[in-house]
């Protein structure tokens, strides 16, 4: 039977337009695209340089154009939204939706805050191409806001708008640089239902400070390079969030204290972040000594006399009781588990910030 006729409210038909439409690039100047740019050599949106990222390693050079932490802001008073894409990469994670890992969120932002206009993801029969588009509420100038995949690929993309309606950058980012988080697969956003429930964009949706999200699947590992990228990039404030993926205790000693020191030589004035993992165990032996190996990295830090180096303490995130209610699979939050985190370090960084 077709579900359509079940339930209606699971699908959506696309909308039409009176009249002609103007399509538009990503990089089109009169939009304002964070979080990722594109790559012309390559062809596809990347979130880090192609060459610094292919010196780290093979898989955190394949999960470069995974477009986490990309966004695309813009104003119109368009009654019409359209969203074209094709890629040559998707990853289908069993446990996280297809919206999360390769859809889009569209949001109107308002003065109270924010409302989803539109979910969009991909047909369930081609996770490799979207063909969508919207009525909007038109009538006068709104702002909106774009959150691309988490785990996907955006090789071809355009949006459409009414032909002779407004376009503008929308909502202005407040005046300071970016946050970096360096992370892994929960940096990412594995396993967030969708775009904007990553802890960064929960995060970002409440101080409105613009970031960059560096967080891969696996292949966050403190490398030298990585280190040595890092520590050129300018921005605000640094989160380093990658116990997760150290293939054990050892490695992760050899390499987070160098890390954060290469960040530090380059930037000493920079606020640094150091997090450990959220899914603690008390009685797991090798968990305590990550943790261990983690504020060991922080008190240094302090004994060198730096001031601007912080620790949050991954197990305080989801509390003592119902732990199992905040991930899928007791390693990945879920949206509630990603709300619990960016409450936390939410809170740290804007007392950093003091905003």
């Amino acid at each position: 039977m077709d579900f359509k006729k079940i339930d209606k409210n699971f699908f959506k038909e696309n909308a039409e337009t009176s009249g002609e439409v103007e399509t538009l690039k990503a990089t089109d100047k009169r939009l304002s695209l964070r979080g990722i740019f594109y790559d012309e050599d390559k062809k596809t949106f990347l979130r880090m340089d192609s060459k610094a990222a292919d010196s780290v390693s093979v898989g955190l050079s394949f999960l470069n154009n995974n477009t986490a932490g990309g966004r695309l802001r813009f104003s119109t008073d368009s009654d019409f939204f359209g969203l074209k894409m094709k890629r040559n990469y998707f990853y289908h994670l069993t446990h996280m939706t297809v919206l999360g890992a390769g859809g889009f969120i569209l949001l109107e932002e308002k003065e109270s805050g924010y409302e989803q206009v539109a979910a969009i993801m991909p047909d369930k029969e081609d996770f490799y191409s979207i063909d969508f588009s919207t009525a909007l509420k038109g009538k006068r100038i709104r702002n909106y806001i774009l959150f691309f995949p988490l785990y996907a690929a955006a090789d071809e993309f355009e949006i459409s708008l009414k032909k002779g309606s407004f376009i503008g950058s929308g909502k202005s980012y407040k005046d300071i640089l970016p946050i970096v988080y360096y992370g892994s697969s929960i940096t990412q956003g594995g396993c967030a239902t969708k775009p904007d429930n990553s802890y960064q964009s929960i995060i970002f949706k409440e101080n409105n400070v613009d970031y960059i999200n560096l967080g891969f699947s696996g292949n966050a590992k403190g490398e030298e390079n990585m280190a040595n990228y890092l520590s050129l990039l300018k921005c605000s404030l640094m989160v380093i969030d990658y116990d997760y993926n150290a293939p054990n205790a050892q490695h992760l000693k050899n390499t987070h204290y160098n890390l954060y020191k290469k960040i530090r030589d380059k930037n000493p004035y920079l606020p640094i972040i150091i997090i450990s993992a959220p899914n603690y165990l008390p009685e797991n032996t090798e968990k305590r000594e990550r943790k261990k190996i983690i504020k060991d990295t922080y008190k240094a830090a302090k004994k060198s006399g730096d001031k601007n180096v912080y620790f949050i303490d991954g197990e305080t995130f989801f509390g003592k009781k119902n732990r199992e209610i905040y991930t899928v699979d007791n390693c990945h939050p879920n949206d509630l588990g990603f709300m619990k985190m960016a409450k936390k370090i939410g809170k740290v960084i804007n007392n950093i910030l003091k905003i």
